[in-house]
């Protein structure tokens, strides 16, 4: 799986946990928690949610590092097998 389509599919999570957002921009730099009003609990939702969709672990400890959908794509992309 390329990065670019984990950034997709992670924009996809985003939306279908947050509809309203259907008609914002969401790119690569966009930081989850400001530019999108992502608040924690909704930030621990969308991690879950990907980590059951590509059967990975993001350590709790590294959530705090996450803060742009491309930061978490690397994440993912990080630790999937043949990565």
């Amino acid at each position: 799986m390329t990065r670019d389509e984990i950034l997709q599919k992670t924009r996809q999570v985003i939306l279908d946990c947050f509809p309203e957002m259907a008609d914002m921009d969401l790119r690569e730099d966009t930081v989850i928690n400001t530019d999108t009003g992502i608040d924690s609990m909704g930030f621990v939702l969308i991690i879950c949610k990907l980590e059951a969709m590509f059967d990975v672990r993001i350590p709790e400890r590294q959530w705090k590092k996450l803060s742009t959908l491309g930061d978490v794509a690397d994440a993912i992309l990080k630790r999937l097998p043949n990565a």
